[in-house]
């Protein structure tokens, strides 16, 4: 089994966020949305983050690659990003255009706007291969219509002199993942990839990026909301809720043990095929409403959400301990004492094997 995240820590992870705090402004105020994570993850290790929309999943993928508007975005003083013990906060620009889709790439959530619609795959790809690799105009064709074969893109030269909106959204998702690994990336990070496409292609992409990451040795950070996803892809797992790690171990452990509530209710939400109906996550009040108005906040993030609050969870913010399996819950020790059991089957249910 691959190092669990905090084993991976003491091993010079290759990549290695510490402490991250971001914080949006519009209008003269600022809201923050990631309140001090901190992951780690391991040269060929597969990382999953999993959480509810708007858990700051996608803010915290983001922030590796500084991809979000530096005229609105403001990083805590104590946050800190390495990439192979580089300072991602001090890397110059033409540095990080270097870095992303070349040592570091990315597969976004929707394929139908994350290529640009006015160029061809071909004048896509073409000019990720000359700008990372420095190839020549036909070397770059000719290993633009390998990288479509990697995908299992059979016609290649048609689809490169296709625009995006000639494809289907299966086809397009290969695009993004051939333009992701074209250059060999050492990181893979891969946003939702199959959340815009429908259950049987998504089947398909993700037997397609089980294989190129296991055949490539790349580390893989997928975010996903996805359990089935996660399971499928991933050995080791940060779950998010609020903008914060709530629980932390590999994907086994989370599975067979959780120690946070919200992760429990997670499992316990994700639909069967048989058995009985899942239970259905608790809705609550919103997190952020508290943040965006300024209030101090106080308390477990989930406290109002969760079943098994008690006094001490509404008005003191749990920590994370540092231990392979590990939750932001003051009640952890109970949570994973009581019976657990996902969808009706048994908390042993076989996963994949990807030791």
């Amino acid at each position: 089994m691959t190092e669990s995240p905090a084993a991976s820590a003491q091993a010079a992870p290759l990549l290695d966020i510490s402490d991250l705090s971001v914080t949006f402004r519009s209008g003269g105020r600022g809201t923050e949305v990631v309140h001090g994570v901190s992951l780690q993850v391991a040269a060929g290790q597969r990382v999953g983050v999993i959480g509810e929309s708007g858990s700051g999943k996608t803010v915290t993928a983001l922030s590796v690659l500084r991809l979000h508007d530096r005229r609105r975005t403001r990083y805590g003083s104590g946050s800190a990003i390495t990439f192979d013990g580089r300072d991602m906060f001090r890397l110059s620009s033409r540095e990080l255009r270097l870095l992303r889709g070349g040592d570091i790439a990315m597969v976004f959530q929707d394929p139908a706007t994350s290529l640009n619609p006015v160029f061809t795959v071909g004048a896509q790809l073409t000019a990720v291969l000359r700008v990372h690799q420095g190839l020549s105009k036909s070397d770059a064709r000719k290993a633009a219509a390998a990288a479509l074969d990697a995908v299992e893109i059979r016609e290649s030269a048609s689809v490169l002199a296709s625009y995006p909106h000639q494809l289907s959204g299966g086809m397009r998702q290969r695009v993004l993942i051939a333009m992701a690994i074209a250059c060999q990336p050492r990181l893979l990070i891969a946003d939702e990839p199959t959340s815009a496409l429908d259950v049987t292609v998504q089947a398909t992409v993700l037997d397609l990026l089980n294989d190129l990451v296991a055949g490539s040795g790349m580390s893989l950070l997928l975010i996903t909301h996805d359990m089935g996803v996660l399971a499928q892809l991933c050995t080791d797992v940060y779950v998010m809720y609020a903008g914060r790690v709530v629980e932390q171990g590999p994907l086994r452990d989370l599975y067979t043990g959780p120690r946070h509530p919200y992760t429990r209710a997670l499992l316990l939400s994700t639909p069967k095929v048989t058995g009985p109906r899942p239970h259905r996550l608790a809705v609550g009040p919103s997190t952020s409403a508290a943040a965006s108005a300024g209030l101090p906040e106080t308390g477990c993030p989930f406290a109002p959400r969760c079943a098994y609050a008690e006094d001490r969870c509404r008005s003191e913010l749990p920590a994370l301990p540092d231990r392979p399996h590990a939750a932001a819950c003051h009640r952890a020790d109970f949570v994973a004492a009581q019976p657990w059991a996902v969808g009706g089957a048994t908390a042993q249910e076989p996963l994949p094997d990807r030791t």
